[in-house]
């Protein structure tokens, strides 16, 4: 009677069981002896379970500020002019990849390939953009000046180049992509810096091996 028996408490319903009720359902290889655990005069000795950890720098400062690649990084930047970067989905890694071109004297023009377009119209020439007529208004179509050209006119006379970073370029197709790998060689000036995947962590490639473009085609 004693395990059916209840106790209000304010509004909720809650089953009182005695302490010599909940011993009954321990079995006896759960008991703990004292002797065995805690004494110092068992006559078997208490298994010890050890745990190896494996401590780096980054548990000190933090994996985040952890950045041995940034140097890498610039050279390629450098060197191929357009690259294609996959970044954990967490997100935040690449940014810190792109202060460190924010430092060297880069400007950025952020663009997503989601509403681009056709990017070499978009970016080097000329075009037409239609505004929402909602259906109450007549159509329209403004002229737009080229966004690369346009944005290297604003640049300062102690910048050193401009980059077009592409977020979402995974959904751009081939030709895109090869576009975009030889717009440096259009435009001296500028480089390329497209998002094209995910990755565990932030690894990069050039932008010419993904769009499946050879030295020579550049």
């Amino acid at each position: 009677m004693a395990a059916a028996a209840c106790s209000f408490q304010g509004s909720s319903l809650l089953p009182s069981i005695s302490h010599t009720t909940r011993k009954q359902y321990l079995p006896k290889s759960h008991k703990i002896s004292k002797s065995a655990t805690f004494g110092s005069n068992a006559s078997s000795p208490r298994r010890k379970s050890i745990t190896k950890c494996n401590i780096g720098l980054q548990d000190f400062i933090g994996g985040d500020l952890v950045k041995l690649d940034l140097g890498q990084w610039l050279e390629d930047v450098e060197e191929h002019k357009a690259l294609a970067i996959y970044s954990p989905h967490e997100g935040g890694y690449e940014g810190r990849y792109l202060n460190r071109l924010r430092y060297k004297g880069y400007h950025f023009l952020d663009l997503s390939a989601r509403g681009l377009g056709d990017p070499e119209t978009t970016l080097i020439k000329f075009h037409p953009v239609c505004p929402a007529h909602l259906g109450k208004q007549p159509i329209a179509r403004w002229w737009f000046p080229p966004e690369v050209d346009y944005r290297l006119s604003l640049l300062p006379p102690n910048a050193k180049g401009l980059v077009v970073w592409i977020i979402e370029a995974k959904v751009l197709s081939k030709a895109e992509l090869q576009f975009l790998a030889i717009l440096p060689s259009l435009r001296p000036r500028v480089k390329v810096i497209a998002e094209c995947g995910n990755w565990r962590k932030f690894v990069w490639k050039p932008l010419k091996e993904i769009a499946g473009l050879s030295a020579q085609e550049l």
